[in-house]
């Protein structure tokens, strides 16, 4: 009776519920990031605390359309996430949601978003998310990501909007403040991914997408990335500089742009998969803990005067 039993094939894993799959289509950790990004742009806008109307029908227009951003990407590139260990999970790559179940899941996020945030917070907002939207969605995964090696370069330009939408969403226009926590998030965006490219450059040779380590080589890459650590602590200095923040701010842009450039510097000199990944962990932490003390500082000067 026991050999019996033990022989007995594995019980197969049960497949997510529907609900579940079309919320892994959302990309839940990648979105977290871009609406705590947009938030950051909401509260520094302002002194004190923002409207909550337009702060929070703004929040949730942006997350909505991120969202069906993210589901569009996962229709255009299910063939390539499959062929990646990364990716291939996705309900997407594995055809548990076809093609016309995520495109109305996409449609549907992204329709209910703009209504949000046109009716709700200003047509602004409402636009430039949508630009966002196309420029991600579209001129990022369908032209350049297979077109060209610096495809995270620009494409980076949509990744970076976040604190620009949440900046607009509560004063209606975008101001120089805006303009530099845009190019924060456009320069940390190359040694981000190009960290995460290099631990999974046989992932990316097998989907057939011309990432830098692939087309150019790892060394070069890593040179790369140690380059933009270098500029990005430059360009983190810019809110110090300009008197939109003050010395709490500056002490954490110089200790974690220096922590940053020594990864940068040991992935280049010393590579190895693991501290490619602890650069890609560390990166994430990075730009939260930059905008946290941005943050601190902004309401600490706000407390003072």
């Amino acid at each position: 009776m026991a050999a019996s039993t033990s022989s007995s094939p594995p019980l197969a894993a049960p497949a997510p519920s529907r609900v579940a799959q079309f919320y892994a289509l959302t990309k839940p950790r990648v979105v977290q990031l871009i609406v705590f990004c947009a938030v950051i742009g909401m509260l520094l806008a302002v002194p004190g605390l923002p409207d909550w109307q337009p702060a929070l029908a703004g929040t949730a227009g942006i997350w909505l359309v991120a969202s069906a951003a993210a589901a569009f990407n996962c229709l255009v590139e299910q063939r390539i996430d499959a062929k990646m260990r990364r990716t291939a999970w996705r309900p997407t790559a594995k055809g548990e949601l076809s093609n016309v179940q995520t495109l109305t899941f996409s449609m549907l996020l992204g329709g209910a978003g703009m209504w949000l945030l046109h009716e709700w917070v200003n047509p602004l907002t409402m636009w430039l998310t949508f630009g966002t939207f196309v420029g991600y969605a579209v001129i990022y995964t369908v032209v350049l990501k297979p077109l060209t090696p610096q495809n995270i370069v620009i494409g980076g330009a949509s990744g970076a909007m976040p604190p620009v939408l949440g900046w607009a969403a509560v004063r209606g226009e975008v101001g120089p403040e805006a303009l530099m926590l845009f190019l924060i998030i456009f320069l940390w965006t190359p040694p981000h991914f190009w960290a995460l490219a290099l631990y999974r450059a046989e992932d990316y040779r097998k989907s057939g997408l011309p990432m830098l380590p692939i087309t150019h080589g790892a060394e070069l890459t890593r040179l790369h990335v140690f380059l933009y650590t270098l500029m990005l602590l430059a360009i983190t200095l810019l809110p110090f500089i300009y008197g939109m923040s003050g010395w709490l701010y500056l002490a954490a842009a110089l200790g974690l742009g220096g922590w940053f450039i020594a990864y940068g510097w040991r992935l280049w000199r010393n590579y190895s998969d693991e501290l490619a990944r602890e650069t890609f962990r560390f990166s994430i932490l990075h730009l939260s803990l930059l905008f946290a003390a941005l943050l601190i500082d902004h309401y600490l000067y706000a407390w003072v005067l």
